[in-house]
C-alpha cells in the first residue's frame, strides 16, 4: 500500500505551522507517494474561523500546482480544501472543483445546522445532537461533490457517551457513505490528543471504537488521514497507532480517492 496523506494543513488556516514546501519537504523526507493539501475551506463570505482568508485562496491554490509541477517526478501532489457542506453553498463547492480547479473536496462538518442554530461539534451538547450531525453529513454526500469523509467520529470528543441515538447517527452515517462511495477517513490527530476521561472510561478523544466497529461491518473504504498542522506530524507514531486500530478493528484500508478534476 502507498504512503499517503490527503488531510494537511498550513499554517494560512490560523491555527497550524508550516507552508506548502514545509510539508513537500516532509513527504519528500517520509517517502510519501501522495500529499494531498486540504487546508480549512474559507467561504467568500469567511464565515466561520480558524481558516485562510477568502481572498488568500487563489495564492493558496498557485502555490500548491506550481509544486505539483515542480516536485511531479518525485511526488503526486493534489490540491484539496477540507470544508463544512452548508446548504446556501452548492455552487461554491461546485465552482471550487469546475473553476478553481480542486482535485478534491474533504468534507469536515465541524458546524452543522439544529434546532434552527448553527452547532459546533466541539461543543455538543448531548448525543441526540448526533442526528441532526448525521443528516448534515448525509445531505452533504448525496450531492457527490465530497471525495472523503473526514473524522466523522469527531463529536464524540464531547463526552456525550454512545446510546441510541450515536448508534442511530452512525447508522445514518455509515449509509450514506455507501450509498455515494465516499471514503471513510479515520483520523490520527484525535490520537495526538491523548487520552481522557469519559463517563464510559479512559479513551481517545477519537477515532471512537464503537463507531468504527459498527462501520467496519458496511465494508466501507477507509484511508488514514493525519491532519498534521505541523510538518513534524505529516508522518509520525500517531499514523502508525491509527493503522495498528485499523487492523484491529476489521477496517478495509484504501491508499486512493475519487477525484473530482
Amino acid at each position: 500500500m502507498k504512503k499517503v496523506n490527503y488531510h494537511t494543513h498550513t499554517c494560512l488556516c490560523q491555527h497550524a505551522g508550516g507552508t506548502e514546501i514545509d510539508y513537500v519537504n516532509a513527504a519528500l523526507t517520509n517517502h510519501l507517494d501522495v500529499l494531498g493539501f486540504s487546508d480549512h475551506g474559507p467561504f467568500p463570505d469567511d464565515r466561520f474561523g480558524g481558516r485562510m482568508l477568502y481572498s488568500q485562496l487563489d495564492a493558496h491554490i498557485a502555490c500548491v500546482k506550481e509544486l505539483k509541477d515542480t516536485y511531479k517526478d518525485k511526488l503526486t501532489i493534489l490540491t484539496g480544501l477540507e470544508i463544512e457542506f452548508c446548504q446556501d453553498s452548492l455552487a461554491y463547492y461546485q465552482h471550487l472543483i469546475q473553476e478553481r480547479g480542486l482535485d478534491y473536496l474533504l468534507l469536515g462538518q465541524h458546524f452543522f445546522p439544529s434546532a434552527g442554530e448553527t452547532k459546533n461539534v466541539y461543543d455538543m451538547p448531548s448525543s441526540q445532537s448526533m442526528i441532526d450531525y448525521a443528516y448534515s453529513i448525509k445531505e452533504a454526500l448525496e450531492t457527490g461533490l465530497f471525495s472523503i469523509l473526514a473524522h466523522p467520529d469527531v463529536p464524540f470528543i464531547c463526552d456525550i457517551g454512545w446510546d441510541h441515538y450515536a448508534e442511530e447517527a452512525c447508522d445514518i452515517i455509515v449509509a450514506a457513505a455507501k450509498e455515494t462511495g465516499t471514503v471513510l477517513e479515520l483520523n490520527a490527530n484525535g490520537l495526538r490528543r491523548g487520552t481522557r476521561a469519559y463517563q464510559e472510561g479512559e479513551r481517545f478523544p477519537y477515532p471512537l471504537a464503537a463507531f468504527w466497529k459498527r462501520a467496519a461491518g458496511a465494508g466501507l473504504p477507509v484511508v488514514i488521514g493525519s491532519d498534521c498542522h505541523n510538518p513534524r506530524s505529516l508522518w509520525d507514531d500517531a499514523i502508525e497507532t491509527a493503522r495498528s486500530l485499523a487492523q484491529d478493528w476489521g477496517l478495509q484500508l484504501t491508499d486512493t480517492i475519487p477525484l473530482r478534476s
